[in-house]
């Protein structure tokens, strides 16, 4: 018989081998009744109010008559023990689908987690895909984001924006996701085999780690290519060809024409001559909400001490995070964190000339000195100041040039004390700050709208009520965050494709329907699910 455990907590230090005595005690049985035991779920309980400890949620197996004995229920406050059914195996192997006809192979543009994920699924269904990327593989990909880090020398096709893997290869590579949909266990499954720690498929915030990412992603391509996926980097999608209101092509690089009539569009939110080419050809977008703010950076130890209290600083605890939301009354908005990055560091992120762009980036240990999120305040279409689609990009470019001009226009980011920011009084210098390139000193309300920067001010009076210390001499702000989500959506039906031109497949968070890694790559399996009933229903030439 199976349960489900749910609530069984461990003190700090206490090793995971005692859960199965803590369960036999729970259910007044031995320990040998206890056939396995699987954790399903771990996270960490850092209330303020009482020693930090992990939480558990298990599944248990225990002989039949045993559990049937058991009054399953309430057994103690905080913890459920409740029967589940047993798997059901499949009677019979089902049989292989037929193979799918494409007059064209499907294409995919961008290889970050939509397009990777796309990728891989039409390549389980027998489809050979090609795969266009802008920028570089991952190796040569990190020497242009390292020269750009320590010489601001801007590769404006191969940066942290653009190239293998997306994004989402110089980040934390949180695992989170707001949804409850199955398939993330499956994207994370898919990613443990390809090299990130086990411990994900657990944790209730997982992460992999700029460091890991960057194996996995090697390992992804060397699946794809021997499942027959044709992956081409340097390779920039420039036009489209549509005929009779579905695509037949699209333009590589200006020069090279690539005959398809399904193109999973993985774009990634950065790509704005691409969002410009969509339009021209009539592919249906709309402005979309998002938000803007700044980085704070707080030395990783003082958001244990606030965190943790008299338990920072033991070996067992990883370092601190914080999750902050505040409504402000008077400006009307909301201001939030985002995309904390714990013992990580603040890196430059532009793929354009002429602007800063800012994000969050760790190791798989977390083990910088530095603490860092965004803070941000949401923006809405009607402040964008412009009509179409197009709107939010400009909107958010003006921004960017802001504060490339505010850090001396070299790609040095503006930097201002938090303590400045909030009251308008001159303070120390910033010695410390982990951001790359580098740093000037300067007025940061002068680089966002006047709307974000109130509600930033109020915001921080608010978090520092329920997390003091947070508002310090050693807190840093740093400009600017720009790229929370995508600022346009590319419309889709019920089946996946554009509402104007059939066979685009927009998906991931360039489109405007994902936000992360694990929705991103979800929205690419379905895009791949898409083609491939789109391809069952139509009659080959």
């Amino acid at each position: 018989m199976i349960l489900q455990i749910n609530g069984i907590t461990l003190d700090i230090g206490e090793k995971e081998e005692t859960l199965v005595g803590r369960v036999a005690s729970l259910l007044a049985i031995k320990e040998e009744e206890i056939s396995s035991l699987i954790i399903l779920r771990r996270s960490l309980d850092a209330r303020r109010s009482r020693p930090v400890r992990r939480s558990y949620l298990l599944e248990v197996r225990v002989p039949e008559k045993t559990g049937r004995s058991l009054a399953v229920g309430q057994r103690k406050p905080g913890i459920s023990v409740e029967a589940i059914a047993e798997p059901i195996p499949p009677a019979s192997v089902a049989p292989l689908a037929p193979p799918l006809v494409f007059r064209e192979r499907p294409v995919i543009v961008g290889s970050g987690p939509a397009g990777l994920f796309a990728a891989l699924s039409l390549a389980k269904r027998g489809v050979s895909s090609v795969l266009l990327e802008r920028g570089g593989p991952v190796d040569e990909r990190v020497l242009s984001v390292e020269n750009f880090w320590k010489n601001g020398i801007l590769d404006t096709e191969s940066n942290v924006c653009f190239g293998e893997g997306g994004a989402g290869t110089f980040s934390d590579g949180k695992l989170t996701s707001r949804g409850k949909n199955p398939l993330a266990q499956d994207v994370k499954q898919i990613l443990v085999e390809m090299g990130a720690p086990a411990e994900i498929l657990i944790d209730a915030h997982p992460h992999i780690g700029t460091d890991r990412l960057k194996v996995i992603l090697k390992n992804i391509r060397e699946r794809l290519v021997k499942s027959g996926c044709d992956i081409r980097f340097h390779s920039a999608v420039t036009d489209l060809v549509v005929c009779r209101g579905r695509i037949s092509a699209v333009i590589v690089n200006n020069n090279q024409e690539l005959k398809t009539d399904h193109l999973i569009l993985a774009i990634g939110q950065s790509a704005g001559d691409t969002y410009k080419k969509l339009a021209e050809r009539g592919v249906a977008m709309q402005p979309k909400a998002f938000a803007i703010g700044l980085r704070v950076e707080h030395p990783q130890e003082l958001i244990n001490r606030i965190q943790y209290g008299r338990w920072a600083g033991h070996p067992d605890l990883p370092p601190a995070e914080y999750f902050l939301k505040a409504g402000v009354k008077e400006t009307g908005r909301s201001v939030y964190s985002f995309c904390m990055c714990p013992g990580g560091f603040v890196v430059g992120c532009s793929e354009t000339r002429g602007g800063i762009v800012t994000n969050g980036m760790s190791l798989f240990k977390r083990d910088g000195n530095f603490a860092d999120s965004a803070i941000v305040v949401n923006v809405r279409p009607e402040d964008f100041g412009g009509t179409g689609p197009l709107a939010g990009l400009a909107f958010r470019r003006r921004y960017e040039k802001a504060a490339f001009l505010a850090g001396g226009a070299n790609y040095s980011a503006p930097v201002q004390r938090l303590i400045g920011f909030m009251t308008g009084r001159p303070q120390a210098p910033v010695k410390q700050c982990s951001y790359r390139p580098g740093i000037r000193e300067a007025d940061l309300s002068s680089v966002l709208p006047p709307f974000v920067v109130e509600t930033l001010k109020r915001g921080f009076g608010q978090f520092e009520k329920v997390m003091r210390g947070f508002v310090t001499e050693e807190a840093v702000l740093i400009g600017v965050e720009t790229r929370t989500s995508s600022p346009v959506r590319i419309v889709r039906g019920n089946n996946g494709q554009s509402i104007t031109v059939a066979g685009i497949f927009p998906c991931g968070e360039g489109a405007g329907y994902a936000g992360g890694i694990i929705s991103s790559a979800i929205d690419g399996i379905n895009a791949a699910g898409h083609v491939i009933a789109d391809a069952a229903g139509r009659k080959p030439r």
